[in-house]
């Protein structure tokens, strides 16, 4: 399991607006995901919206409207493996989507999307109750971390960081 060694990031992101896009698929685990995000939104004293979109492959497209508004972005959705090679078309596009809103924007995208063969699995990473993992939680941890980043750091030609 990815989980082992995991880092934690305890930030105060008060200040700081962060919207979450949701798929709507799997709604057991997508609660889980949710309420793992909205947990650690609130710990960490952000302001937040929750956004729901059809499923994975939607999520790039809202989460670059999101980016927008927001000072991070948190993407949070489940694709689990089927008969069909569907799994790794949309897996794929939703990765390579996200990881392009983030690169052409300049705003960080917490990657909260599960891709994993069974239901079993992606229940394990939820964040429910018996769950070994919140990768709801770690979306946001991630994304809130990658934001205080760079807003720490100076502009090319500017003499150390900002404090």
């Amino acid at each position: 399991m990815s989980g082992a060694g995991a880092p934690r990031f305890d930030n105060d992101a008060t200040g700081i607006h962060v919207v979450v896009v949701a798929s709507s698929w799997h709604d057991v685990v997508m609660g889980g995901l949710v309420d793992g995000a909205v947990r650690a939104l609130e710990a960490m004293g952000a302001d937040y919206v929750v956004v729901r979109v059809p499923g994975a492959f939607e999520l790039p497209l809202v989460a670059k409207a999101a980016a927008a508004t927001a000072d991070a972005v948190v993407a949070l959705g489940v694709v689990i493996r089927g008969g069909t090679p569907h799994f790794d078309y949309v897996c794929q596009a939703a990765t390579d989507g996200l990881t392009r809103v983030a690169i052409d924007t300049g705003v960080p995208i917490g990657f909260g999307l599960l891709t994993c063969d069974t239901e079993e699995q992606a229940i394990a990473r939820a964040g429910l109750p018996g769950s070994i993992e919140d990768k709801g939680r770690e979306a946001v941890e991630a994304a809130i971390s990658a934001l205080l980043t760079l807003r720490s750091m100076k502009p090319r030609g500017s003499v150390g960081f900002a404090t």
